[in-house]
């Protein structure tokens, strides 16, 4: 059998096999699970990524959830738009999140399964919390990665002051791995940011004062 130069022979279960695995590792990575360090997922971390780009932040003015949407799905994340606009929805839902990630204006459902309401409606800003998620990001405390075209960067991760992970806990389902991490009880929530010099917070740390 003649083969051309650019053909190359290969088992099909051996080719089946490490393409699956190739396959479900993307996913695991980079959308479904999250990262411990700072207990975001992909999406999530884009989406703050973007809040922060716009000035955004606690301090300033609501500004309307599709720019935001917008901007996530155009530079970062291209996947569809209701995928990103229902993880920022999550991230604003006191029922969800026990320390909300971002101040929202308008109807962003309810405990009962009511929808919120489209994105042109609804108004966003990054709550305090979520402002010490990025803290010191422009001081190349994390490293930062291309985008999907590489076209601009991202941070790979978050320079957290706060144990988000612990905090608000998280859940996905990846290929072949599901996960459910639940949120800390409220004693063990800190009760505000953490400063720079103050004591880390680690996980004995939080053990021994429950």
């Amino acid at each position: 059998m003649t083969t051309s130069p650019n053909i190359i022979p290969v088992n099909i279960e051996d080719e089946v096999s490490n393409s699956y695995i190739d396959y479900a590792m993307s996913v695991i990575i980079g959308r479904a699970l999250p990262d411990v360090r700072d207990g975001l997922k992909p999406v999530h971390r884009r989406i703050l990524y973007a809040m922060y780009e716009q000035r955004n932040v606690y301090n300033r003015a609501h500004k309307k959830s599709a720019r935001i949407v917008g901007d996530v799905i155009g530079k970062y994340h291209p996947h569809g738009d209701s995928a990103v606009y229902d993880a920022l929805v999550r991230m604003a839902q006191t029922f969800n999140m026990r320390l909300p990630l971002v101040d929202g204006q308008g109807n962003f459902g309810s405990v009962d399964g009511d929808p919120p309401a489209a994105m042109r409606y609804t108004e966003v800003r990054m709550t305090r919390a979520a402002s010490s998620l990025l803290a010191d990001l422009e001081k190349e405390t994390v490293d930062f990665g291309p985008n999907y075209d590489d076209t601009e960067s991202e941070p790979l991760v978050m320079p957290t002051r706060i144990p988000n992970l612990l905090v608000n806990g998280s859940e996905g389902i990846a290929v072949g791995i599901a996960r459910r991490h639940r949120p800390g009880p409220p004693r063990r929530r800190p009760s505000k940011p953490c400063s720079p010099t103050s004591t880390p917070t680690t996980l004995a740390r939080v053990r021994r004062s429950s």
